[in-house]
């Protein structure tokens, strides 16, 4: 892909991500799940912005899973295993950015499953 192109691409998701960061804030009683993919794997993070630390987290890389559908369901299996372990019932969704489609929106329709509301 051309330099430019993919300039353009970085330069148009993060003005996404800025304008969904604006309305979005995670506190302790309701947090902000941040996801992240790249190319290869899947990432997510339940955040709690006022004291500014991660309450918990799930990482594609180390459960050997990629950044497809199917492995994206087992990824938001692990993180709503995480979230009850710590009594967190109910998150505000950041896409980070992402189309609220295709492996978002798997992710994220796995975690409603799990019982996870947002």
């Amino acid at each position: 892909m051309l330099k430019s192109i993919q300039k353009r691409k970085n330069k148009l998701r993060a003005q996404r991500k800025a304008r969904v960061r604006g309305k979005i804030f995670g506190t302790a009683e309701l947090p902000r799940l941040s996801v992240y993919k790249s190319n290869k794997y899947f990432y997510a993070q339940v955040i709690d912005d006022n004291a500014g630390s991660t309450l918990a987290s799930v990482d594609g890389k180390k459960l050997g899973l990629k950044s497809n559908q199917e492995d994206v369901k087992k990824i938001a299996a692990e993180m709503a295993k995480n979230l009850a372990s710590k009594n967190i019932e109910n998150v505000v969704f950041d896409r980070n950015g992402y189309l609220y489609h295709g492996v978002v929106a798997s992710f994220a329709g796995a975690l409603r499953e799990a019982g996870i509301k947002f």
